[in-house]
This record gives C-alpha cells, sequence and structure tokens, in this order.
C-alpha cells in the first residue's frame, strides 16, 4: 500500500466515523437503534451503493466481528451493577439457556415447514436469531424508567445467551453430522462452566492486581482493564469453554470491583465500546448486497413473525413459570427480545463453514434484524407505558462518579442531581452523611460556592463529595437513598436496597 492510497483509506474512515458519530444523535430523536443507521452507512458505500466498494470475505468479517463483539460485552460487564442484576440473575439464566432451546426449536420448526427449509439451514437460522442484543433494547429504553426486574433480566439475558447460541450456530454449521441432543447439551454445558469459571477467576483476580499495584499514569488503567477483558475471552476460548461467557463475568467482577480512576475507564469502555459497534455494522452491511435481497425478504418476513410472536413469547412464558413475574412484565419482555449486530455476525459462521444455502441464510438473517427492529424499536417506549411499566413519575437515580485520591486515602465523589430526584429541597446537614464524608462543594447554575449546613440541594446541582476509604461505599449508598426517598430516607424504609 502506497503513502497516497494509505491517506484515502484514512480520509474515507474518518468521514465515515464522523457520519456514524452523526448519525448517534439522529438515532436518539428518532428512538431507532443506532445499529440500522450503521448498516445503511455500510450499505451505501458497498455492492449496489453510492461508491459501489466490492466486499465478500465472510472469513474477515467473522474475526473482526468476534473481536468486536468481545469489546462490546466487554463494555457492557463493566457497566453492569451487581446490585441490579442479583434479584433476576435465575430467571436470566433461565431465559438464556432453556429460553434459548424453546426459541431454537420453535422457529426451525417453521423455517422448516413454512418456508421450505432444509433442517440443517433451519436450525442454523433459528439458533442465530435467538440471540437477544441488549445495546438495541436499552438504546430505545432509556427514556421510559422500567422496574428493575424487567430491567434486570433483559440485561442479564442479553449478557449471558451470546455463549449458547455461538456453541449452537457452530455446532449446527459443522460438515460433520449434528450430534445428538444429549450430547450436544452436555457439551454447551461443559464450554459454559469452563467459561464461567475462567471468567471470575480472571476477573477477581485483575481487580485484585489494580487495587494493590499502583501504575505509573492514570492513563494505563482504563487499558489494563480491558487487556483483563480480553484475557479472559482469550483464556476462556483456549480452554474449549465459552470465551464470550468469559469476557462478560469477568468484565462484571472488574465494573463492581470499586477500582481506581473508574470513570476514565468507563469512558474509554464506552468509546471503545462505540467504535466496535460502528465498524462492526458499517462492515456487515459492506459484506451484504441488497439487489439479492429481495427473493429472501418474505421468508425472512415470515421466520421473523413466527419468531416474535410465537417463539419468543413461549420461551418467555415457559422458562419464567417458576418465577410467577406479572403477565404485563412477561409481555414487554416477549417484545423487547430485539435482534442486533450478533445474529448478523453468526450469520457469518454457516458462510465461513461452506454449508449449503449458506447465501441465503445470511440475507434471511440481515433482513430479518432489519425489518423487525424497525418495527419492535419504536414502539418499545409505547409499549411499555400502555402497559404501564414506564414509571415516569419515579425519582430518577442519582449520577455518581468517583475519583480515588490516592495519597490522602479518600475518595472523591461527583454527584449530579437530576430533575426528578428527592434530593431537591434537601439541606446539606439533612444528608446525614457518614463520618469521615463531607460536601465540601455545590455547583448550580454554572457558579461554585462551599455550602453549609443549612443549604438547600436543587434540582440541576452537582455536589462534590470527599469521602475516606471506609465509609466510600456507604456515602454513596446514603446520597442514592436520600435521592429515591428524600430526607427521611432509612427513617420510613425508604431508600435504594
Amino acid at each position: 500500500m502506497t503513502v497516497h492510497q494509505l491517506n484515502e483509506l484514512l480520509l474515507i474512515s474518518s468521514l465515515v466515523l464522523l457520519i456514524a458519530v452523526a448519525a448517534v444523535r439522529i438515532s436518539s430523536r428518532s428512538g431507532l437503534p443506532s445499529l440500522l443507521l450503521y448498516l445503511g452507512i455500510g450499505i451505501a458505500i458497498g455492492q449496489d451503493g453510492i461508491f459501489n466498494v466490492t466486499f465478500d470475505n465472510a472469513e474477515l468479517t467473522q474475526v473482526i466481528g468476534y473481536a468486536a463483539l468481545v469489546v462490546i460485552l466487554a463494555e457492557g460487564g463493566l457497566g453492569t451493577q451487581w446490585k441490579d442484576i442479583r434479584p433476576a440473575l435465575p430467571a436470566a439464566m433461565v431465559m438464556s439457556t432453556a429460553g434459548v432451546a424453546i426459541s431454537v426449536a420453535v422457529t426451525a420448526a417453521g423455517a422448516h415447514y413454512l418456508v421450505g427449509l432444509e433442517w440443517r439451514q433451519a436450525l442454523i437460522i433459528g439458533a442465530v436469531v435467538s440471540s437477544t442484543d441488549a445495546a438495541a433494547v436499552f438504546s430505545v429504553l432509556r427514556k421510559v424508567p422500567l422496574p428493575s426486574r424487567v430491567t434486570g433480566v433483559l440485561e442479564a439475558e442479553s449478557g449471558f445467551n451470546d455463549a449458547p447460541v455461538v456453541i449452537l450456530v457452530v455446532a449446527f454449521s459443522s460438515i460433520d453430522p449434528v450430534r445428538a441432543w444429549y450430547v450436544l447439551i452436555g457439551d454447551i454445558a461443559l464450554q459454559l462452566a469452563i467459561g464461567a469459571a475462567i471468567g471470575l477467576a480472571v476477573g477477581f483476580l485483575g481487580a485484585w492486581g489494580l487495587r494493590h499495584i499502583a501504575l505509573p499514569a492514570s492513563g494505563l488503567y482504563p487499558i489494563a482493564v480491558m487487556a483483563i477483558a480480553v484475557t479472559a475471552y482469550a483464556a476462556g476460548a483456549s480452554a474449549h469453554g465459552s470465551g464470550f461467557l468469559a469476557v462478560y463475568l469477568a468484565s462484571m467482577v472488574l465494573g463492581n470491583a470499586k477500582l481506581p480512576h473508574w470513570p476514565a475507564t468507563r469512558g474509554f469502555a464506552d468509546g471503545l465500546g462505540w467504535i466496535a459497534q460502528i465498524g462492526m455494522f458499517v462492515l456487515l452491511g459492506l459484506l451484504v448486497t441488497p439487489s439479492h435481497l429481495i427473493g429472501d425478504f418474505w421468508p425472512a418476513v415470515v421466520i421473523g413473525l413466527i419468531l416474535t410472536v410465537v417463539a419468543r413469547p413461549l420461551s418467555v412464558l415457559l422458562g419464567l413459570l417458576p418465577f410467577r413475574i406479572p403477565w404485563r412484565e412477561q409481555a414487554l419482555m416477549s417484545w423487547a427480545g430485539l435482534r442486533g449486530a450478533v445474529p448478523i455476525i453468526l450469520a457469518t459462521i454457516p458462510m465461513v463453514s461452506g454449508i449449503r444455502g449458506n447465501e441465503r441464510i445470511f440475507n434471511i438473517v440481515f433482513v430479518l434484524v432489519v425489518v423487525y427492529t424497525l418495527i419492535q424499536g419504536p414502539t418499545l417506549p409505547w409499549l411499555a407505558r400502555a402497559l404501564k411499566l414506564g414509571k415516569s413519575g419515579e425519582a430518577a437515580d442519582l449520577g455518581v462518579e468517583s475519583a480515588p485520591l490516592e495519597r490522602l486515602r479518600g475518595h472523591l465523589l461527583s454527584v449530579a442531581i437530576p430533575e426528578s430526584s428527592k434530593m431537591h429541597g434537601v439541606e446539606v446537614g439533612e444528608l446525614r452523611l457518614p463520618a469521615g464524608a463531607a460536601v465540601t462543594l455545590v455547583v448550580r447554575d454554572e457558579k461554585s460556592f462551599v455550602p453549609g449546613p443549612t443549604t438547600v440541594l436543587r434540582r440541576g446541582d452537582e455536589l462534590l463529595v470527599v469521602a475516606t476509604d471506609p465509609v466510600r461505599d456507604a456515602t454513596e449508598k446514603r446520597l442514592r437513598d436520600v435521592g429515591q426517598g428524600g430526607k427521611l430516607a432509612g427513617w420510613l424504609g425508604t431508600g435504594v436496597s
């Protein structure tokens, strides 16, 4: 590659990235998951598009897609709060295993009998589209506060179900005969167990090391955290376990470990996650040939209808039966089974394996994801409100960020008071922070001042709270309790559990 060609490549890449970043704003206003806009950029650049770039390397797409998925799962795990998903963990585990099996079986049967696909092709499609996408779900629900049980199940399910789905797709895409179902279940259980053990071990060891080994620069902490997460994937995959489950669990452990320079780490991981999503979606858009999609449009619609109206609701109903979850929450979870990047990436596995009809499988999955994301995405907030699950009047949680003060053995907490917070109208002295913590600065209307005990806090204020190491967690909990329950939080049984 010449210097001139490199300059052109960098120019095109930077323009695509800028357009994709601008698409995030369009996505936030329209309510559509940003994946559709990124796919559109790739289609516009690729075959039958404006620039007519020819790209048909499914193997390279799969490798880059796997790498991007590792980063996306790591970013998702780092942002998952254990206290939020812990109550929903049993239900999520059932949904990501038994629920996936039900969804695969029903979708594959529909694809075989109604669309006429061979059983192997039908099973591959059933497995591919049984993976939900947390990024797609929460990008359209971010403005609709939901019960913690609903968000916990959806978030944990989308983090866990990638692992068994990948194992199923690889097994169905093998050129060898598909193994007996009981052998396949045993293989899945073994790989999940190995991946979970390695992910938890790497996460705890990495967290311990980062807390006890001082790095020479704060900018190295985000890099170290992401390196540990990627190590978990590599170790899990090398041990013939589920690398995807390993990276998600390791990242979740790291995300709940109160590591130094955590705000910088979260910002770095969030940025990497966006880059991974943008690059992956644009590349998938390049791989598809729009003119080849026409013949597979209606089969994709039929299979998507089976998945959305029959398979997903049935898997939710049967999977959540032991947990006695109200029907309204089950209805929302059924409709919230959005498909995103993962199914399209997994559809490249049969292409690389050379399975007969692999191009048709990819086209059907591509059309299914686009069409049903267009239908489900914008209607999710409406459905949440119609089911009276969108708690618009509930107090919003505080935005709390923490920066360590190593030499002072303390933490500086930055607290943002949202509009609906019940901390509005509370005096500083009424916060009743633990001994060793104090509000040192208030920023209001772009002006800062040192508060006194009788200073009344207002919505939109930003607080700087200094807390010593022993009371750091108790201080943050007390602030969140007051934000949810007001000045009487704790006395009347209100607050965050």
